[in-house]
């Protein structure tokens, strides 16, 4: 990923602390999830660009090079890099000491302030990135698996209350803990690429995650599925 040619680029600075690491002290994947959430919602209130509607984010893929460490200085550069009547991606470049540290590519869906329709982007949006985006049409497609196999070993898992956000919904970054579960049993060697689809807001009450091969599928009380995770070793992506 490089920076457009032209365009607005956004920078959004944070720190790595000790809310943000594994016991190995890496910064884990709902703490980047986290800085790229922070950054994209910094960018749209510095622009003034409010068409009084809500982001939420469709899917977001991953590309971690390596791993921000504890007291790590850490700068999101982000951008837009395409857009739709409904939609736009966002993507983004995590630096740390001068040296890319992850590459982050999302869809954010623009919808009505109840959250329930999507709604066309706002006003103004178009003169403030569609220089960046250079004509590139977005695309919101999810392409997961959208059901486990049968058979498909399940784990139980549980969101909380305190994983709530201002919408009343488990925040976007909160289900990178599912997979974070895993790492922090096994911590990666390597570089990483990572990409989650929400297909359904999610309520706190127990959940599972179900696993096959390199995807997890994340279902709530009643059994629907309201995210998918896909992991691997970037080498093998």
């Amino acid at each position: 990923m490089t920076l457009p040619p032209e365009g607005r680029v956004f920078r959004y600075r944070d720190g790595v602390t000790l809310a943000d690491v594994s016991p190995a002290g890496r910064a884990r994947l709902d703490a980047l999830a986290r800085w790229l959430q922070d950054a994209a919602y910094a960018d749209v209130t510095d622009t003034g660009v409010d068409g009084g509607g809500v982001w939420i984010v469709r899917r977001l893929a991953l590309r971690v090079h390596r791993f921000p460490a504890l007291l790590d200085e850490v700068e999101v550069a982000t951008f837009c890099s395409g857009a739709a009547p409904l939609w736009a991606e966002r993507s983004s470049l995590v630096t740390c000491g001068g040296q890319i540290a992850a590459e982050a590519v999302a869809i954010w869906v623009h919808l009505q302030p109840d959250g329930a329709r999507p709604m066309p982007l706002p006003a103004g949006f178009d003169a403030v990135y569609a220089p960046s985006a250079q004509g590139r049409r977005a695309r919101a497609r999810l392409r997961h698996p959208p059901e486990p196999p049968a058979g498909a070993p399940a784990r139980p898992w549980r969101f909380r209350g305190a994983d709530l956000d201002l919408a009343g919904h488990v925040n976007n970054a909160v289900y990178w803990e599912a997979l974070e579960e895993e790492l922090v049993a096994a911590e990666p060697r390597g570089p990483l690429d990572a990409e989650i689809e929400h297909r359904a807001a999610a309520a706190p009450g127990e959940a599972a995650v179900h696993a096959d091969g390199a995807m997890r599928w994340i279902t709530d009380a009643g059994g629907a599925v309201v995210a998918t995770l896909k992991a691997q070793d970037a080498g093998s992506a």
